[in-house]
């Protein structure tokens, strides 16, 4: 699975939005250029995290772009989600008809994988992206052969 440009650069452009949280409002040829994302592609997505609440648009003088909720209050699955729509890895989730689904032994799975995978997403909020990058747990790590010499 691999998420498209739009949405790639919809995270890109919502984290350096957020940069700007405090400190006024920022315009979304601000953002082109802070980001180095084309004009048109950065105000197609403002639109769609504006529609999303994910960003507020204010007019006026004074008027630019604002975070719509607070950088922890706003995850990966957000941004992905008003870009994308629902996450859904299979027709399955979607309850899209399938040819295979008669016979298909997946079909009690798939939700659980989709459940997990959007959890990942949904487990990762803004504010964790604007700071330093944290270290990974290894779950399901193989442990290094010395280990098993010992």
């Amino acid at each position: 699975m691999r998420l498209s440009n739009l949405a790639d650069y919809a995270v890109i452009t919502w984290c350096q939005a957020a940069l700007h949280c405090g400190n006024g409002r920022v315009s979304a040829a601000e953002l082109a250029a802070e980001t180095g994302l084309p004009v048109p592609t950065v105000q197609k997505l403002v639109s769609k995290l504006t529609g999303a609440g994910l960003l507020r648009s204010v007019r006026g003088a004074h008027g630019g772009l604002q975070l719509g909720r607070p950088a922890a209050a706003i995850t990966v699955a957000d941004i992905v989600e008003a870009i994308e729509g629902r996450i859904a890895l299979t027709a399955c989730i979607d309850h899209t008809p399938c040819d295979f689904e008669a016979g298909c032994n997946m079909k009690p799975h798939w939700p659980i994988i989709n459940n997990a995978l959007r959890g990942a997403l949904a487990g990762i909020t803004l504010a964790q992206l604007r700071g330093p990058v944290a270290p990974l747990p290894l779950s399901g790590a193989t442990p290094l052969v010395e280990d098993h010499l010992a």
